[in-house]
């Protein structure tokens, strides 16, 4: 990766399970501060593909790049960690940990990957619970939060680091319309104020049409069509308008149509 404008590269990326090939030649270019919204059917590879940047997933074959570094031919756990110091997650499920309040929880990958002092560690674990709007939330454990308030204590974990790249699966799965609206204002306030890139899985059109600079739709594996939003409504792809537009009969007849 050589264009100084990119944050991430995906070439020739492909990843089975067994027998069941879940993505093939995926190839992707996600430029610094963009919001790129991966949208596609369920099961068509969104998720994989995204877990691959962080090492939970190795692909098969091809290359991602990152920084010059292929995050692909990283075979050792302490470059992965390196890696997931700049590229965070936000998890589906938030992925908590029940048994630790929320300031622990927030305070583990800076304890994990950092030295800094108890003191140091505090301010900033109170700063970030400032920016997700939950600082009485600290001494709380995950079973007493809501799934709006998990969401976001999800998300101040994720960026306790001030990483340069945050994915985020399903950032507003099961929420009500306001704590959605919360955490649309929370990605876009986090591009400006950490000038970081963000990856967005998501299945709904008003989310995406707010937060997106471009778009990727996935299908059966592969990145059928990036663009912007109002491309996306305007292609002429069955498959794509048929998604755009919410139209089973298009949908759900064929995983394929390569």
């Amino acid at each position: 990766m050589t264009d100084p404008s990119l944050a991430l590269e995906f070439v020739n990326i492909a990843k089975k399970f067994d027998d069941q090939v879940v993505c093939k030649d995926i190839n992707l270019k996600i430029k610094k501060r963009q919001i790129l919204s991966i949208l596609g059917p369920s099961g068509c590879g969104k998720t994989v593909t995204i877990k691959m940047l962080i090492g939970l997933i190795m692909p098969d074959s091809g290359s991602i790049f990152f920084d010059n570094t292929d995050i692909a031919k990283i075979n050792n756990e302490e470059d992965l960690s390196a890696i997931r110091r700049r590229i965070s997650m936000v998890f589906q499920g938030a992925a908590l940990f029940d048994s630790m309040s929320v300031f622990d929880n927030i305070a583990y990958p800076l304890k994990t990957f950092t030295s800094l002092s108890k003191e140091e560690i505090e301010h900033k674990v109170f700063h970030t619970l400032d920016l997700v709007g939950l600082p009485e939330a600290a001494y709380k454990n995950p079973p007493e939060l809501s799934g709006g308030m998990k969401k976001r204590i999800g998300l101040a974990r994720a960026i306790i680091t001030e990483p340069e790249i945050i994915l985020y699966d399903e950032p507003n799965a099961g929420l009500d319309p306001i704590n959605t609206t919360r955490i649309i204002d929370l990605i876009l306030m986090l591009r400006e104020k950490f000038s970081c890139t963000s990856i967005v899985i998501t299945h709904d059109m008003n989310v995406a049409s707010k937060i997106s600079d471009n778009v990727a739709f996935m299908y059966a594996g592969r990145v059928r069509k990036t663009g912007t939003m109002d491309e996306f409504r305007q292609s002429e792809d069955p498959i794509v308008r048929g998604f755009v537009l919410g139209d089973p009969s298009v949908l759900l007849t064929t995983f394929g149509g390569f």
